[in-house]
């Protein structure tokens, strides 16, 4: 039986293992920390339950389908339930809307919110739905990085389609054309923040990111985000992937063009196969060090990163749901000192997630669990701690004036993350939590591929390479690059 490493044990790393299990292989994954997920991981403070990184869940089939290609039913360690209201978004204005999930309810609530006709809007889905269902087999299912994915009717068919794509324009002029309403605008700009991007600068074709949402709604997985990855690494485990927690992998052995092997501990370990799971800034820096890097992919422009406070809130919302959004005054402003100054503005949009909404044990009785976070430049140098203590002071006076309250005497127990430690933490080249943005509009091209034609049997996934970041498209990253992989069984070079 053929071997196989994966380096790092977050979604995209546990996922690839459960595909190289099915294929054939023995499969060792290393992980530098003692648990698995990586940023989809959770942690407690007293009473509270938080999860620590990605708190969005959309597109469960992708999760699902790891069960059904194991065999088993994901029904009996895996279940979630789908949203009724996918996001509640707030302005200083004191407008306020709830994106309902029935279509119906979210038109009727733009309509009497904003006061405005809502076919602009329908129409403008449409064509994010026209632009997904053409893009996702080409972008999202495949590696870019082959001739032969470019030799099929799915890519002629798409490329015919070239100027719905908008690619020559800004998701935020795109919008404003369409959709015209000020507050409506900056809902569908923010989805430039789902990959890490400003809307002023990632290309118009991002409106279908929004598509994941709006088409196939928010959910929630019992017991919290931390549910997909241990779920799928106790799936991994009955698959036979043997996990090596606390042991950092600190080379990749090349001989004549192959990889032969992985160093632990001083230790050589002989593999067929290596798939890195570690962002790809570090997987040539550290592991490939002695070895030509593609400067060029690794020079690009890093995605955002956040500042994440974790509050036990001792206090209950009534208004708040699972995921809220309070926007900034000036969108343009936040996001050109994020991608051009790399500070934070004086006003800026604040996401905050109460996971005790759906999962009432992740707090004690009339409490609330707060994971409020700030997009942020990544590290840079900055001074954090003076950075966080002002920006502590901002968000609480922002929340206090939109809610009408007094969240300081509520705040009972907290954390703070920021960029440095999320690379501490995960990897993550400056904290950058996808890698690099979507800034450009070759920017899908310019991500690492998902293997290495200069060195034979190295592979690639996870949210620093293709496809990108976000839960979604690192379970396709272990999907892309597991397929490009032959059988275990295959005695075939």
């Amino acid at each position: 039986m053929k071997t196989a490493v994966v380096i790092g044990a977050g979604i995209a790393g546990i996922a690839a293992s459960i595909r190289m299990a099915k294929k054939g292989y023995q499969v060792a994954v290393y992980e530098a920390n003692d648990y698995p997920g990586g940023k989809l991981s959770a942690f407690t403070l007293g009473k509270y339950r938080f999860d620590a990184g990605p708190s969005l869940f959309t597109m469960p089939d992708y999760v699902t389908e790891l069960f059904d290609l194991s065999e088993e039913d994901h029904r009996d360690s895996f279940n979630f339930k789908k949203k009724e209201i996918a996001c509640k978004y707030f302005w200083e204005d004191q407008t306020q809307i709830t994106a309902y999930d029935n279509q119906d309810l979210f038109f009727k609530e733009i309509q009497e919110k904003l006061n405005i006709d809502t076919k602009p809007l329908k129409k403008y889905l449409t064509r994010a739905k026209k632009k997904f269902d053409l893009t996702a087999p080409l972008f999202l299912e495949k590696s870019l990085h082959q001739l032969k994915t470019f030799l099929n009717l799915d890519t002629l068919k798409a490329l015919s389609s070239l100027s719905l794509y908008e690619i020559n324009q800004t998701l935020h002029s795109v919008n404003s054309k369409q959709l015209k309403e000020p507050h409506l605008i900056q809902m569908y700009d923010r989805y430039a923040t789902y990959n890490g991007s400003s809307p002023f600068k990632t290309p118009g074709i991002m409106t279908l990111v929004q598509h994941l949402e709006q088409e196939f709604g928010t959910f929630i997985p019992e017991g919290g985000m931390e549910q997909i990855s241990n779920s799928l690494y106790e799936l991994a485990k009955r698959q036979g992937v043997k996990f090596h927690f606390s042991e950092q992998v600190e080379e990749i052995i090349i001989d004549e063009g192959r990889i032969t092997g992985v160093v632990v501990n001083n230790v050589k370990i002989n593999y067929d196969v290596i798939i890195s799971n570690m962002d790809i800034y570090p997987t040539y820096r550290k592991l490939l060090k002695n070895k030509p890097a593609p400067e060029r992919v690794l020079a690009q422009e890093r995605s955002s990163s956040a500042v994440i406070f974790y509050w036990g809130i001792k206090h209950s919302f009534p208004d708040l749901d699972l995921h809220n959004i309070f926007f900034s005054n000036d969108y343009k402003n936040e996001f050109d000192f994020i991608f051009n100054k790399n500070e934070l503005s004086d006003d800026f949009t604040v996401y905050v997630n109460i996971s005790s909404k759906d999962v009432p044990k992740d707090a004690p009785d009339g409490c609330e669990n707060w994971f409020v976070m700030i997009n942020t430049p990544s590290d840079k140098g900055q001074d954090w701690d003076v950075i966080t203590t002002e920006l502590r002071k901002r968000v609480i006076h922002k929340l206090n004036k939109i809610l009408k309250t007094d969240l300081e005497k509520f705040i009972e127990v907290e954390q703070v993350l920021t960029p440095p430690l999320i690379e501490e933490k995960t990897a993550s080249y400056g904290g950058a939590l996808y890698g690099s943005s979507s800034n450009n509009k070759m920017a899908a091209f310019l991500r690492h591929p998902n293997f290495t034609s200069k060195i034979k049997n190295l592979y690639f996934c996870g949210g620093s390479v293709h496809p990108g970041g976000g839960i979604p498209l690192c379970l396709l990253s272990a999907k892309i690059t597991t397929d490009l992989i032959p059988k275990g069984t295959d005695d075939t070079d």
